[in-house]
């Protein structure tokens, strides 16, 4: 009987390891998801300043019809988050690029030219930004996968189940108190989602033509701008 008893205590002692070294591996891969969840949020932020650089830029083309020329020679694809940012007012405005020149004409391509620059370099910035973030989330999504092979999770939910449930223990073992019915789909909270930059919405980087390689383009786009809407653009540059 004693034996029995010996075993039976070396047995819980070597089971409520195993749930502890659980609770702690799950924590830390539980850290690492918060830190990807802050990741996303500040680039999606950056995606919404980078949709006001283009914003910007598209308000140069006065009209319609010249907003399209320009996403055209953008390749900007329709419908697409890019797309709908040229079609919001936002609350807050980026400053007007100063630039210099003899005429007003030469001005305003300057204007065009330095936006579309600035517009591409932040745009390879957030590409690169992006890329990063999705292979922290591969090698996250890698240490889910181990994480997941490394317990078994029906021995461990068995273990639970077989419990004294009073409230010191549940807080003991699972961290807070949980209900019968919480308890009873545990097996369903102890699952770990894969994290997806796909669910997270964050907007694909743009795979945008280089500045000097389409220069003349948008020269000749500025100048034909500045021909049909003269009043306007001399407007924006005051």
């Amino acid at each position: 009987m004693m034996e029995e008893d010996l075993m039976s205590s070396l047995t819980r002692q070597v089971k409520e390891e195993v749930i502890q070294n659980y609770l702690t591996e799950r924590r830390l891969v539980s850290i690492q998801i918060e830190e990807i969840e802050s990741r996303v949020k500040q680039l999606k932020q950056r995606a919404v300043w980078l949709g006001m650089r283009l914003n910007r830029l598209a308000q140069l083309m006065i009209r319609e019809e010249m907003k399209e020329r320009l996403f055209a020679l953008l390749r900007i694809p329709r419908p697409s988050f890019w797309r709908e940012s040229t079609e919001k007012q936002f609350s807050r405005r980026l400053r007007l690029i100063r630039v210099s020149g003899l005429t007003d004409r030469r001005r305003f391509r300057k204007l065009v030219l330095e936006s579309y620059v600035r517009f591409h370099d932040r745009m390879v910035e957030y590409g690169k930004a992006h890329g990063e973030l999705q292979l922290e989330c591969d090698a996250i999504n890698r240490n889910i996968m181990n994480f997941q092979k490394n317990f078994d999770l029906l021995n461990i939910l068995s273990f639970l189940r077989s419990l004294d449930v009073e409230a010191v223990e549940r807080k003991h073992f699972l961290g807070e108190n949980f209900t019968a019915e919480e308890l009873a789909s545990v097996d369903e909270k102890l699952y770990i989602r894969p994290v997806s930059l796909e669910e997270s919405a964050i907007p694909t980087p743009l795979v945008l033509p280089m500045p000097h390689s389409i220069e003349n383009n948008l020269i000749d786009l500025s100048d034909e701008v500045f021909k049909k809407c003269e009043r306007q653009v001399r407007g924006l540059m005051l």
